[in-house]
C-alpha cells in the first residue's frame, strides 16, 4: 500500500503490521507505481518471475501486488489476467475500508495526527481519470495537515472542483474546514449552482463562529462537453496554466472567505479551458515556504517547477512540486499546510 506521503510502498503481508517499506523511486513495486503499467522482473532465482502490477480504482492508485509464478508457465496472457485481478483488488480494497480498519493501517509510516486523521478521511482520493481529464492531488505534511482540503465530484455533465483553506492550526482548523467541505456538500448534493453552494456555506460557518473564523475556497464547475468553466473564488488559492509551453497565473476576481460576514454575495467568474490544458491549484503553504536564508518561494520559482514537471502525468505532478519545495526551504518537515492540485484537461472527443 502507498503511503500517505506517497513516498514509499508498505509490504501488507503481516497485517495489521507491514514489512520493510520499499521506496516508489527505486524499487520494482515502485515503477510498476509509478509507470502504472505491470513491470515484470526475473528473480534470483532462473525459475521464477515476479510481476508488479499497480493496484488502482478509476485513477486513484492505492499501491501494488506482486505475484511470484514458475518460469515456464509464465506468459503474455498471465500478466493480462493478473491485470485484470489487481483491477478487482482494488475496487475490493476500496470497499474493504468500510469494514476494517486493516488497510488503513498499512498506509501509515507513521502516526497520523488527530487533525490529520480527520483531513484524510474527508478526501474523496488523491487522482481521479476520466476520458476528459485527470486530475492529481497531494497534501502536506501528510501525518500533520490541518487546514487545508481539496473535494471533486463529477457526473455525466460536469466536474465539480473544490480546493480549500481553513484558519487556524490543529483540530480547530480541521474542524473548521470539516464543516466548509460538508455544507459545500449539502448544497451540492441539493442540486445548488455554485453561488448556492457557496452562500450556503457561508451562513453555515458564520452561524457557528459569528465572523471569528473563515475558509478560503476556489469553487470550480468544469462543463465536460464544452470546457466552460464557472469559478467562485472566495479568497482562494492560486492558480496556475500550462498551454502550449507557457505557464503563467489565472487572475481572478477574489471575493470575501467563506464565513467572514453575514449574507454575503457571491458572483460566478467564466473561464474557458483548452484540450492540452495543465491546472495548478497552490494554497499558501506554498507561496509562504521561506528559505533558510528567509527568502520566500517566489512566483518564479513555482512556474519552473510546473515547467520542470510538464512530462509528469497529473498524480505525480503534486509530490515533484512539494519535493521541490522541500529542497527550498532545507528542511524536512513543513511548518504550514501545503496543498497541491494538478488537472489536466483533455476534454470530450467529438
Amino acid at each position: 500500500m502507498a503511503d500517505y506521503a506517497m513516498t514509499i510502498l508498505q509490504p501488507v503481508d503481516a497485517l495489521p503490521y507491514t514489512a520493510v517499506p520499499l521506496s516508489v523511486h527505486s524499487s520494482a513495486s515502485g515503477r510498476a507505481f509509478g509507470a502504472q503499467q505491470p513491470y515484470i522482473r526475473s528473480d534470483d532465482c532462473p525459475d521464477s518471475v515476479t510481476a508488479h502490477l499497480p493496484v488502482s480504482v478509476r485513477g486513484d492508485r492505492l499501491g501494488v501486488l506482486a505475484v511470484t509464478v514458475p518460469a515456464d508457465v509464465y506468459s503474455e496472457d498471465m500478466v493480462n489476467q493478473l491485470v485484470d485481478v489487481a483491477e478487482v483488488l482494488g475496487h475490493e480494497i476500496v470497499v474493504a475500508e468500510r469494514d476494517t480498519d486493516l488497510y488503513l493501517q498499512a498506509r501509515r509510516a507513521e502516526r497520523l495526527t488527530l487533525a490529520a486523521e480527520m483531513q484524510w478521511q474527508l478526501l474523496p482520493g488523491r487522482s481521479c481519470t476520466r476520458p476528459e481529464y485527470e486530475l492529481g492531488a497531494q497534501l502536506e505534511p501528510a501525518y500533520a495537515i490541518h487546514g487545508d482540503n481539496f473535494d471533486w465530484s463529477t457526473s455525466g455533465q460536469d466536474l465539480t472542483l473544490t480546493v480549500s483553506n481553513g484558519m487556524g492550526e490543529g483540530i480547530e482548523a480541521a474542524l473548521l474546514t470539516n464543516l466548509a467541505v460538508n455544507a459545500l456538500r449539502n448544497a451540492r448534493r441539493a442540486g445548488l449552482d455554485l453561488v448556492g453552494q457557496a452562500c450556503l456555506a457561508d451562513q453555515a460557518i458564520y452561524g457557528q463562529h459569528r465572523g471569528a473564523a473563515h475558509v478560503s475556497v476556489l469553487l470550480l464547475r468544469f462543463d465536460l462537453a464544452t470546457g466552460e468553466v464557472q469559478i467562485v473564488d472566495a479568497g482562494s488559492p492560486k492558480v496556475w496554466r500550462l498551454r502550449d509551453g507557457v505557464v503563467e497565473p489565472v487572475e481572478l476576481e477574489a471575493q470575501l472567505p467563506l464565513g467572514m460576514f453575514e449574507d454575503t454575495v457571491y458572483t460566478v467568474q467564466n473561464l474557458t479551458v483548452e484540450r492540452g490544458d495543465r491546472l495548478l491549484f497552490v494554497s499558501d503553504g506554498v507561496y509562504d515556504v521561506a528559505s533558510p536564508a528567509g527568502e520566500r518561494y517566489s512566483e518564479r520559482a513555482l512556474a519552473r517547477a510546473v515547467t520542470n514537471s510538464r512530462l509528469l502525468p497529473p498524480s505525480q505532478v503534486p509530490r515533484a512540486v512539494l519535493r521541490e519545495l522541500t529542497g527550498y526551504r532545507g528542511e524536512p518537515q513543513s511548518q504550514d499546510d501545503a496543498m497541491v492540485v494538478c488537472l489536466d484537461w483533455r476534454g470530450r472527443q467529438g
